[in-house]
């Protein structure tokens, strides 16, 4: 689904060359939950910036779902963002102006295809991530959890390749960043969606399949889920551990 290829990216301040990025290598499969964890300055949200179409590349191959994102114009990947890719954001970015339900429907309100099948789908939604109750409350009258969940919802209303968080538990308390975490497990499981997580919380990664741990923009490890949840996160603690000794 996602393949990252050599990757490379870089800044430039004044005379100085920032490396941020060097040769990254991996790939996605369809439904699969990955995390990428690493320390302040490893590349995380460079590497999801990258990803998302919202910042160009040095040198390497980014392909989602087959599309080759390197020498697409502007408005081919602005396209392709909107229409082939969920984004959930620490923050939320819920439109204070519009119910939850509206909120839900945004990407296809944007496209002028609010459908039937889009509105069943919302409600759809909505009953499997425990919301149903909330849909026509306005983000101020509802918890971060509610909120967050309702953004995973809007995140699949155009049934993407693949949904891009960044940092979604960061703004949350630990019974609701379970709820979070929980609610991208379901869209695995019942609607087969492929999930990539940038994540500084090693609670939320040990609910995924696989994390990638980065350091000074390259790929340090990456540790499967061979076993039970507490065990995956404690091998998880102990490479990070090692990472940044």
């Amino acid at each position: 689904m996602l393949y990252v290829k050599n990757l490379h990216k870089s800044y430039q301040t004044g005379k100085v060359k920032y490396q941020v990025l060097n040769g990254i290598d991996f790939h996605v499969e369809r439904g699969e939950f990955v995390a990428v964890m690493g320390p302040s300055g490893s590349g995380k949200t460079t590497l999801l910036n990258c990803i998302s179409c919202y910042i160009p590349f040095d040198k390497g191959a980014i392909t989602i779902g087959g599309t080759n994102l390197a020498g697409q114009s502007e408005s081919e990947l602005a396209e392709f963002r909107n229409t082939k890719i969920g984004f959930v954001f620490q923050d939320f970015m819920l439109l204070d102006g519009l119910t939850i339900r509206e909120n839900i429907l945004v990407p296809r309100i944007v496209q002028g295809e609010v459908t039937q099948d889009a509105e069943q789908l919302a409600d759809k939604l909505t009953k499997l991530f425990g919301i149903g109750h909330i849909l026509n409350k306005y983000p101020a009258e509802i918890s971060g959890g509610e909120k967050q969940r309702a953004a995973v919802a809007r995140s699949l209303i155009n049934n993407p390749l693949i949904i891009l968080a960044d940092e979604p538990t960061g703004n949350l308390d630990s019974k609701s960043s379970r709820a979070v975490i929980e609610t991208f497990g379901e869209a695995k499981e019942r609607m087969d969606a492929t999930i990539f997580m940038v994540t500084h919380d090693s609670f939320a990664a040990s609910f995924c399949d696989r994390v990638i741990l980065l350091k000074d923009g390259s790929i340090y490890r990456q540790l499967e889920k061979e076993n039970d949840r507490g065990q995956f996160q404690d091998r998880l603690l102990a490479a990070i551990k090692e990472m940044t000794q």
